[in-house]
């Protein structure tokens, strides 16, 4: 039988500093994501793109932006992303901006308690977003989704899912890190968040990080991959908001997401912060979804099984 994979598309960029991670959706689309996947065996079905409400680009209320709207288009992401997990497919949200990691990832977890199942969050972002309103002057609630998931932050946004916290530190491995505020730092180490920056990556290399974030993973494992743009080089995905320098290469990021895939428990995806507002002929766009195919098992050779 077929997998089943849902695209949702989550036109906003609601939670950043940058305007242009709205058109998002449509240039994965226009980078042929249904088809590369259907390619590889998969059914996909297009959902569409979810309605909320427009950006006002108004400074920040009491430390965030747009916190009404936020909310907003994060039930939107919960309920939809919840709905396809409810029914058995793998749902692939098309961001937008990562505030929406709020609204994918409390219903991931939610469906976790549901069915039994221990979470993985594997959140690949050159950032920590583990900032507060305390921690940052902008607001900007794009820089705050792992700490609400880990019940730092406003009612509006921790309780989305039904539980506070959403997840636990623990449950997270952040791969690619290199840009984290001053106090930010401080709060992930008191946190306890599992964090392969940069310097480790160069350090130890792109296989040894991802066996330790793949590790202990089994069958009652639902994988999680939360997978920002600017991650990646900006010299290979100049298409973010947010670019900062020395970013994993073209071929460290492919061997990341193969080893995701080597693993067969990816059981749903975030792609976000790509903005072709900044890109350049949809270069971005083609490499994410190039790296998307690899999640789900490109691979030059044909490879035993590990």
């Amino acid at each position: 039988m077929k997998r089943v994979v849902s695209l949702i598309g989550a036109p906003t960029d609601i939670g950043a500093g940058a305007r242009g991670a709205s058109m998002g959706p449509e240039a994965l689309r226009v980078a042929n994501i249904q088809s590369i996947l259907e390619g590889h065996g998969l059914e996909v079905l297009d959902r569409g793109n979810l309605a909320g409400p427009a950006n006002p680009w108004l400074p920040p209320v009491d430390g965030y932006r747009h916190l009404a709207e936020v909310a907003a288009w994060n039930h939107a992401v919960h309920d939809a992303m919840h709905a396809e997990l409810t029914a058995g497919r793998l749902p692939i949200l098309l961001g937008g901006d990562h505030c929406l990691g709020i609204g994918s990832i409390s219903a991931v977890a939610r469906h976790c308690r549901e069915v039994g199942k221990k979470l993985r969050v594997l959140w690949l972002d050159a950032h920590a977003d583990f900032n507060t309103s305390a921690l940052t002057p902008s607001g900007n609630i794009h820089g705050m989704p792992v700490a609400c998931l880990c019940g730092h932050g406003p009612r509006e946004l921790v309780e989305i899912g039904g539980q506070v916290p959403a997840i636990q530190p623990k449950w997270v491995r952040q791969i690619g890190i290199r840009s984290v505020d001053p106090g930010e730092k401080r709060f992930v180490n008191q946190a306890g968040l599992e964090v392969f920056d940069m310097r480790y990556i160069d350090e130890m290399g792109m296989r040894h990080t991802m066996e330790l974030a793949l590790a202990t993973l089994d069958a009652n494992t639902h994988l999680h991959v939360s997978f920002d743009v600017d991650f990646l080089d900006p010299e290979i995905a100049p298409g973010v908001g947010t670019t900062v320098p020395g970013g994993p290469t073209y071929r460290e990021a492919q061997l990341c997401m193969e080893m995701i895939a080597d693993t067969g428990f990816l059981a749903s995806l975030d792609v976000m912060e790509l903005n072709p507002a900044l890109d350049l002929r949809n270069k971005t766009a083609d490499l994410a979804v190039d790296l998307i195919e690899s999640l789900f098992g490109k691979s030059t050779l044909m490879r035993a099984a590990s």
